[in-house]
C-alpha cells in the first residue's frame, strides 16, 4: 500500500508511465531471475489515494475497492492480461474478476 506519489514513482521507474495508477503487479516468475523463489508470485502495490477516489466515484466502499484491486493484481500475477492481450483475454480476465469478487463480497464483505 502506498500513496499516489509512491505508485507514480514505481510506474515511472519500472513501466515508463509517469502518472499515478491504482494498482501495479510485479511478477517474480517472469524475466531475469524467474523461478528463483518458486513459492512467490510477486508483489502487488496499491495506491490508497487512487483507490479512495475510485471508490467514491463508483459509490463503493474503500475496503471493497482495495479487495478488488488486490484481486486484480493477483490475477495479473497468475498470467491474466487485459492490457497487452486480446479483447478475448480482457473479457476472460474481467469475467474471472467478477466471479472471484462476488465470492469475496459474499464471504467476507457482507458481514
Amino acid at each position: 500500500m502506498t500513496d499516489d506519489a509512491g505508485i507514480q514513482e514505481l510506474n515511472r521507474d519500472w513501466l515508463d508511465k509517469d502518472r499515478p495508477t491504482n494498482v501495479i503487479s510485479f511478477a517474480m516468475q517472469e524475466g531475469e531471475g524467474a523461478g528463483v523463489q518458486a513459492d512467490l508470485l510477486g508483489d502487488v502495490v496499491i495506491s490508497i489515494e487512487t483507490a479512495a477516489r475510485d471508490a467514491a466515484e463508483a459509490g463503493s466502499q474503500v475496503e471493497h475497492e482495495l479487495y478488488f484491486l488486490l484481486l486484480h493484481g493477483v490475477l495479473h500475477l497468475l498470467g491474466y492480461d487485459h492490457e497487452r492481450g486480446t479483447a478475448a483475454d480482457a473479457r476472460r480476465m474481467e469475467a474471472r474478476e467478477r466471479e472471484l469478487f462476488t465470492m469475496i463480497r459474499t464471504e467476507f464483505l457482507s458481514a
